[in-house]
């Protein structure tokens, strides 16, 4: 039981302190500290007496005095791209989001571009914070090489185009899913495919391109040299243009839902159908893809879910360094099927 006639809130602005729950549990200061740092040597009943009072008083141990008395920080550090794009977003949600389940604090550097000397500098950055591990979400394709060459000070994570891992494997197989989608269309009955790139810097644009030229490829489907946009809705409207305006092409696969957004108004504003005159199919399945008209077809990534699944991993290796390092995941998008895509017809409407 605690003692419900101790005095209560000692600290600064009426704030409970460790006193206070000592007081209330009706035991030290020493045995508060080593139940909040979950330190052995308590009982069972005592650490729940404290821990009742901690829930009466409404006290929140210090950070800062948690890190000082177990001597680490608690902290993941996370590195990423500026951007508000959903892929990248979503998956600093659900990264964030796990590590504070965890218990852990997050330390977040956002970057202008993340290339190779950005990469390395906020590594440095991060490792001077006294992290206890660092992810990186979506580097460009020299940073994520410069991360996997060095020898880091904690465990370092990199998450690219989905997920990989440095030391750790979890995959968001890109290559797969945009494979998938030419398959689709393919089997719709277009001659071939167009396809409007992400920026190739990027290691998720490179892998879509390899997939749909491998799907293209393995059906003996004609290859045209993709167009590149930049991951915006502006940049697809911009290529849109160049594609509306070739009456051979019949369908387009965007590397993203953005660029395929933009396309589809490009198609409009010339006249031409989605999907009576052109099919589109995009990626990453955006809340607003069900809702444009037609509803978009692309595939669907579960960006909070691979970054729970990378931040768990990160932890075991954190927790646990000696441990064998856990089995690779390979995670293949879904190809969720809407209004946008249709069946080729030669001269007519295409349903």
């Amino acid at each position: 039981m605690v003692d419900s006639s101790a005095p209560r809130a000692t600290g600064r602005h009426g704030t409970p302190v460790m006193t206070d729950v000592a007081a209330l549990a009706g035991v030290s200061y020493q045995t508060v500290s080593r139940v909040i740092n979950d330190q052995p040597g308590v009982r069972d009943s005592t650490r729940e007496r404290v821990l009742a009072a901690m829930r009466e008083l409404g006290y929140r141990p210090s950070a800062a005095a948690r890190s000082l008395a177990s001597g680490r920080s608690r902290t993941i550090g996370i590195v990423t791209i500026g951007t508000d794009l959903y892929g990248p977003a979503t998956t600093l949600r659900g990264v964030e989001a796990a590590v504070r389940d965890a218990g852990y604090a997050v330390s977040t550097e956002s970057l202008s571009r993340f290339d190779r000397a950005s990469a390395l500098a906020a590594v440095d950055r991060m490792a001077a914070q006294r992290v206890e591990g660092v992810l990186a979400i979506d580097p460009e394709v020299d940073a994520d090489a410069a991360l996997r060459a060095i020898s880091p000070t904690v465990p370092l994570m990199v998450l690219r185009g989905g997920l990989d891992a440095v030391s750790a494997g979890v995959q968001f197989d890109s290559t797969a899913g945009a494979h998938n989608a030419v398959r689709h269309l393919l089997d719709l009955g277009h001659p071939t495919v167009r396809h409007l790139a992400g920026p190739l810097r990027f290691e998720a644009a490179r892998s879509r391109v390899r997939g749909w030229r491998a799907a293209l490829e393995a059906a003996g489907a004609p290859v045209h040299e993709p167009l590149q946009g930049d991951w915006s809705a502006r940049s697809g409207y911009a290529t849109g243009r160049i594609l509306a305006a070739d009456p051979d092409v019949s369908a387009v696969f965007a590397a993203n839902d953005q660029m395929a957004v933009g396309l589809m108004l490009a198609l409009h504003e010339a006249g031409r159908a989605v999907p009576g005159d052109v099919s589109v199919i995009g990626f990453d399945d955006i809340p607003e893809a069900a809702y444009l008209i037609p509803p978009l077809t692309t595939l669907r990534q579960d960006f909070i879910d691979e970054g729970r699944r990378a931040v768990a991993m990160l932890l075991a290796q954190i927790e646990h360094p000696g441990a064998a390092e856990p089995i690779p995941v390979r995670m293949v998008p879904d190809l969720i099927v809407r209004s946008s895509t249709g069946r080729y017809t030669p001269g007519g409407i295409r349903k």
